[in-house]
């Protein structure tokens, strides 16, 4: 009995350690992070009261405005996924950046719609308020029709 009791112990530790934990790594004061947890919270979390945390008050009132994170996404942001990838695009990344209170992060969407493959990317403008970085601007796809 104490053996069954040990094996369920450490069976069900085993698989409370090896839970998924899907947050955003990287450093908390990093304008790059800051724009990773936004979108994680509007595109994999479907949150929008998560990314309002990380939005400016300027942007929050418009995101407000849509009502829920799919109706933002969809008409503002101009992406849909059913599951996406975000990774930040380090090819323009400036250490500039973590000295002022402005930076520009370059996001690249990979997921997939209705089964196909989308590749996308973004350019979002931050804002650094009280040492906390702040989405300020979603800049449009300069691609777009």
């Amino acid at each position: 009995m104490k053996l069954i009791k040990t094996i369920l112990v450490a069976v069900s530790v085993f698989l409370v350690a090896c839970g998924g934990d899907d947050t955003p790594r990287g450093d908390e004061g990093n304008p790059s992070y800051a724009a990773t947890v936004y979108f994680d919270a509007l595109y994999n979390k479907d949150n929008i009261n998560i990314a309002l945390e990380h939005a400016t008050p300027r942007l929050a009132r418009i995101m407000r405005s849509y009502g829920t994170a799919s109706q933002f996404t969809r008409n503002l942001v101009n992406m849909q996924f059913d599951e996406v990838t975000i990774e930040v695009d380090m090819t323009n990344a400036s250490l500039r950046e973590q000295y002022g209170d402005k930076a520009k992060v370059n996001l690249v969407f990979t997921g997939y719609l209705n089964g196909d493959k989308v590749d996308d990317m973004r350019s979002v403008q931050m804002l650094r308020k009280k040492g906390k970085w702040y989405v300020d601007k979603i800049n449009p796809d300069p691609f777009a029709r």
